[in-house]
């Protein structure tokens, strides 16, 4: 995923960039698509060299014009190239039917298909692209099944693996599992969230030459995350530092038998550079807690009442790491919320807040798929069927930053442009990593960063930290304190 572009956009957009590029610029669709086959064939010479045998798989629509013509130009450059179409000619576009026409032109028969696939090197797939919205059927079905049979043969997607939902990541029914994509003009968000990462495998990007000033013309729905773009306010410290600037955070949590969660969420805090870090917690293991990290501070806090010093003190809190749904929690819960102090809400006290239905500007929300259920009283499924409708939806009715956490975590603060992170990893799919996260943005906050800014910097360095623990030991048994050490070195990465 080396260079792609940081805006990314809905398929109606690049739609939109097409037609401006068309109309505004003088540059026909027939000259996009001679490009889109140039770029193709390109791909293909840089990651496969040794191919000879090309099998390019077209549908009706545009996506099928740019395979003609990808096969067009690998025949004129003496590639073996075999030709099917899915779909009647009758239903071909009009630019397919003239990049159709080109390739016949050439002596080329195309086949239709046969119920297994030829022998090829390299498989294409221009079947659908970004121009499907309704569950994949009929032989269509039947192809992609052709395609994703376990035989070792590379496969590069043209636009969108075929059956992948362009806006939302997910497979309508079935989807075509590709080694690598080749998206054009727009990077299609629905490549890097939902279930996008697992068919899209690695992803290129080509503007096919498009003016910058068309780019201007059309804003984007989402922007990646960058650290280095995002995190400025992780520059060196002055020289005169001292604790006191950089903040007091306050982790509640850890009911009886889940003292852990506290423990992982105020050290990532402390990591990232809280000037003070303290723990409001169960009396049964407040004075244990930190036995292996002293420099954190336990709390015993049985009552609401007994917050109420710390609440004071504080600069910055999280809250719901192992915090639990029990009358202590829901009672810390609403103390909590009454205090005028930015916020995380994690965990459990998400499912609290699902029953109360608060509004705050001053919190940030931090559920993955099955706690986002919870917020909008539907299943984890509905969620993830549409990731972008339910991070907006979530922050319309609650307010303040949602973090909407998976492959392809959101970001949306009601403001147009929702953000977006492509890093970490499946190694991260384990017990604890949720606290470590809310620990981070919870530290962000402590040291003033303001809510949008503190999200979208915690999610990065939680992410990167997660990778960098996978190439050192792999995904495989990661654990959540093994991000640790990461999350420091990153936190002072900026120069």
């Amino acid at each position: 995923m080396l260079n792609l572009p940081h805006d990314l956009y809905t398929a109606a957009q690049i739609r939109e960039l097409e037609r401006i590029v068309a109309e505004d610029h003088n540059i026909s669709f027939s000259e996009l698509m001679t490009r889109a086959g140039a770029s193709a064939l390109s791909t293909i010479k840089q990651q496969w060299p040794k191919a000879e045998r090309i099998l390019v798989l077209c549908g009706t629509g545009n996506n099928g014009g740019d395979g003609f013509e990808l096969a067009r130009q690998a025949l004129a450059d003496n590639y073996r190239v075999e030709v099917i179409q899915i779909g009647d000619d009758k239903l071909l576009t009009k630019i397919a039917f003239d990049a159709k026409d080109a390739l016949l032109s050439t002596g080329k028969e195309i086949q239709g298909f046969q119920e297994e696939l030829p022998p090829a090197d390299v498989i294409v797939d221009a079947i659908f692209g970004t121009g499907i919205n309704r569950p994949v059927e009929g032989q269509a079905k039947e192809v992609i099944q052709a395609i994703n049979k376990p035989t070792g043969i590379p496969i590069l997607s043209l636009d969108m693996p075929s059956g992948l939902h362009a806006d939302t990541g997910n497979p309508q029914g079935l989807a075509v599992k590709a080694t690598s994509t080749l998206n054009f003009i727009g990077l299609n968000i629905g490549l890097l969230t939902g279930h996008g990462p697992h068919y899209s495998g690695e992803i290129y990007f080509d503007s096919l030459d498009t003016p910058i000033t068309v780019y201007k013309q059309v804003t984007p729905t989402f922007r990646r995350l960058n650290l280095e773009k995002d995190g400025e306010r992780l520059a060196p410290r002055e020289r005169t530092g001292h604790k006191g600037l950089y903040g007091h955070l306050v982790i509640i949590g850890g009911d009886i038998g889940m003292s852990g969660a506290v423990r992982i969420a105020a050290e990532a805090g402390a990591r990232v550079g809280s000037g003070l870090t303290s723990i409001a917690t169960r009396q049964s293991h407040s004075a244990l807690i930190n036995l292996t990290r002293p420099e954190l501070m336990s709390h015993s806090v049985e009552s609401p009442e007994e917050l109420n010093l710390l609440l004071k003190q504080a600069n910055a809190l999280t809250i719901g790491p192992g915090l639990g749904q029990s009358d202590w929690a829901k009672a810390l819960f609403e103390k909590a919320a009454e205090a005028i102090l930015p916020m995380v809400v994690d965990a459990d006290a998400l499912n609290l807040l699902s029953k109360n239905r608060l509004h705050s500007d001053n919190w940030i929300l931090t559920p993955h798929p099955g706690e986002a259920g919870s917020l909008l009283d539907c299943s984890s499924a509905e969620i993830q069927a549409d990731r972008y409708s339910a991070v907006q939806e979530i922050q319309n009715i609650y307010g303040g930053v949602v973090v909407l956490k998976g492959p392809g975590t959101l970001i949306n603060n009601g403001e147009a442009l929702t953000r977006l992170s492509i890093s970490g990893n499946p190694g991260m799919s384990t017990g604890g990593m949720g606290d470590v996260l809310a620990g981070v943005i919870g530290g962000l906050l402590a040291q003033g960063f303001p809510l949008m800014e503190a999200a979208c910097v915690g999610v990065t360095l939680h992410g990167m930290a997660g990778d960098k623990a996978a190439n050192q030991d792999g995904e495989r048994g990661m654990l959540a304190m093994d991000l640790m050490p990461h999350l420091r070195q990153l936190s002072n990465s900026i120069r």
